[in-house]
């Protein structure tokens, strides 16, 4: 199924204390491209926030925000005593008297030891895949619900497309056929002048040359086979990416109309072509957010 680029996904939990919020956004990229804002002492983590986000999402930039927080008994830090007596000491050596602020001693080097990161990490990693696992499943759902959307909104230009191609198909032979009308009705009328007749095959003759030259049958068929691939593309149910192939096909479709455009010299057809084009840059427009 055809997905939008752009989604938002967020979880939340707290337990035993610890707070952990997640938030995904997505947006228009060529390419995936990820962005993360995860606290320090979580940056452990990323390759593995990395790999369990791309098995969502294969194109698009991607934000992560991760928030941890710990209102916990285990959050606050154990005092090294010995290191602290050290400090203590070694000041009161310098001056008996010495006034000693208490909270500068504890920002010294080694007074406060933190839990280890590595068991604070392997601690928290279920609980924030988790929550990874919540948010990217929100981004694939706004993603999917958009995509519907933009498919409608294909589909309405691809019809605008067919209808007119219809019509520059069915009216292809008429071109031909007025030219003849007209080449003959003008060799008539410059040759009676000087009391001659058309000869048939002078006619038959320029009129070929002018249908080859104007010959659009091949290009109307890689068009129509354009259109054909591109529907089957954006109808697929396998979730698989396909806009950059959207977009290559809207290139080839945009270039089969400007070819049929320096072919044909009909007004109504060159109207019809313009109408194909504007249809054909409205998907090019819109593929530019499909996944």
């Amino acid at each position: 199924m055809l997905r939008s680029m752009t989604g938002f996904g967020s979880a939340s939990s707290v337990r035993e204390g610890v707070s952990l919020h997640v938030e995904i956004r997505t947006v228009n990229n060529k390419f995936y491209k990820s962005n993360f804002r995860v606290p320090e002492i979580l940056q452990g983590l990323e390759t593995e926030i990395e790999q369990r986000i791309a098995s969502y999402i294969a194109r698009g930039s991607v934000t992560l925000t991760l928030k941890y927080s710990d209102s916990s008994e285990k959050a606050a830090a154990t005092i090294n005593t010995e290191a602290l007596k050290s400090y203590v000491s070694q000041l009161k050596s310098v001056e008996d008297d010495l006034s000693i602020d208490a909270a500068r001693l504890l920002s010294l080097p080694g007074v406060l030891i933190q839990e280890q990161t590595g068991a604070l990490v392997t601690s928290l990693k279920p609980n924030i895949v988790e929550l990874i696992d919540e948010a990217c499943g929100g981004v694939v759902e706004m993603r999917t619900t958009e995509g519907k959307a933009l498919k409608q909104d294909l589909e309405q230009q691809l019809s605008t497309i067919r209808e007119h191609l219809k019509f520059i198909k069915e009216r292809a032979p008429e071109i031909v056929a007025d030219y003849e009308h007209r080449l003959k009705g003008r060799m008539e009328s410059l040759l009676e002048e000087i009391g001659k007749t058309v000869a048939a095959e002078d006619v038959i003759k320029e009129v070929a040359v002018f249908s080859e030259k104007t010959d659009i049958a091949e290009e109307i068929k890689r068009l129509d086979g354009h259109l054909t691939q591109f529907d089957e593309l954006s109808s697929r149910l396998d979730g698989e990416p396909v806009g950059r192939t959207l977009d290559f096909l809207a290139q080839e479709m945009l270039r089969e109309a400007n070819t049929i455009a320096s072919k044909c010299l009909d007004g109504e057809t060159s109207r019809r072509i313009v109408e194909i084009k504007g249809a054909i840059d409205r998907i090019k427009e819109q593929v530019q957010n499909a996944e």
